[in-house]
């Protein structure tokens, strides 16, 4: 690494992530089609095709496409009949929280399972109370909560389940996709995620009655031209949007593939390194490498900020995400729940994560950069 900083500082900059995109000339011709066609949006051609070829790719039956994450999260609030408390996680984009705010529920934060930066759910139960109505977790950085424990208290308290699974795309747990627990999944398609539409997310629900109410709530509550059934919004996905993510799925495989690869080259290359360590991931679990966490440990060389401020001074761009917690913005800041004595696990986790870059193109000799930038400085 001597003599070479000043030259990476030059050189284009390593960002957390960096979306692939499809040729020019592919979606040149999908933009020909649409100007063809002269429908730009509810749910055109692209727009339905792209809904099922999702659905075929995820493994799920029920997918409507929206225009992005956050409105993905707030639809998914709005189709609950009932208000009240949502039990959530304080480590996570504030996006999650904010959707609670937006819908008229109140946020109700727990403390996260260190391992695998989830929701705990040994802490769930004890915060429920006449209020609660549902609870929202999230599958951190794609590696799933542990739904089956959520799932049985949600039962024993009638209560909903909503999975902010913006992370999750594609993810598997035992072969089988984790977008089907709960009563609703809710996915982003942002252009930092594996799988994107320049902007867009998706709301996956059990069965067709549950789509078609989600249909109504992203259309402004209109079921023809002269019904309206509920106080829906514009959450359409364009079929610009729709073309791209079809043009995106043809090659989010080989995606995956090249960042597995990428991650396990990290995991390798950072093995012993005092004081740093990786998410552990279930051996069940085929993840779709979104992310790259590490944590740096009271025991590493320099402080979690210093490493921070290192990388990005060799034109490494690293993220802590999450951090601050949603927990300490001014807006949650006073609820009850947010009070630090009960979150030690996530205020210790956002004192330590520094994601690292990770994408399908990162050659494996900037990992080697990275890696040495840890370790040595």
């Amino acid at each position: 690494m001597t003599g070479s900083k000043e030259n990476d500082r030059q050189a284009e900059p390593i960002f957390v992530t960096r979306p692939s995109l499809p040729s020019l000339e592919a979606f040149t011709e999908s933009l020909r089609q649409i100007w063809d066609t002269k429908m730009l949006t509810n749910a055109g051609p692209f727009h339905q095709e792209l809904e099922h070829r999702l659905g075929e790719y995820l493994g799920v039956e029920h997918v409507s496409l929206v225009n992005n994450g956050t409105v993905a999260l707030i639809i998914a609030l709005q189709f609950l009949e009932r208000r009240g408390e949502v039990i959530t996680t304080p480590y996570s984009f504030v996006a999650t929280t904010n959707a609670l705010i937006w819908t008229g529920f109140t946020p109700v934060f727990v403390d996260i399972d260190p391992m695998t930066c989830n929701l705990d759910p040994a802490r769930i139960e004890a915060a429920i109370t006449a209020d609660t109505v549902a609870i929202l977790p999230v599958h951190c950085y794609g590696n799933p909560a542990d739904v089956e424990a959520i799932q049985a208290i949600a039962d024993r308290h009638d209560l909903h389940v909503i999975y902010d699974a913006a992370h999750a795309f594609g993810v598997r747990d035992n072969g089988k996709s984790i977008l089907g627990c709960g009563d609703l999944s809710t996915l982003s398609f942002h252009a930092t995620k594996v799988f994107n539409t320049f902007e867009g997310g998706a709301i996956i629900s059990r069965d067709a009655a549950a789509k078609t109410r989600i249909g109504h709530l992203r259309n402004f509550g209109f079921v023809d031209e002269v019904t309206v059934v509920t106080s829906g919004m514009n959450g359409k996905m364009s079929e610009i949007n729709a073309a791209f993510g079809l043009l995106q799925l043809k090659h989010v495989s080989e995606e995956i593939e090249k960042r597995r690869i990428v991650s396990e080259y990290y995991r390798q290359a950072l093995d012993g390194v005092q004081g740093v360590d990786c998410l552990a991931v279930a051996d069940s679990v085929a993840g779709n490498y979104g992310y790259f966490p590490i944590f740096v440990k009271a025991d590493f060389r320099i402080g979690r900020d210093e490493l921070y401020d290192l990388l990005k001074s060799n034109g490494i761009y690293s993220r802590r995400y999450f951090y601050p917690l949603i927990s300490s913005f001014p807006m949650y800041r006073d609820l009850p729940s947010a009070r630090p004595a009960n979150l030690g696990h996530a205020i210790r986790i956002a004192n330590e994560v520094l994601c690292l870059p990770i994408y399908a193109d990162l050659d494996l000799e900037t990992v080697d950069k990275i890696v040495d930038l840890i370790e040595n400085g």
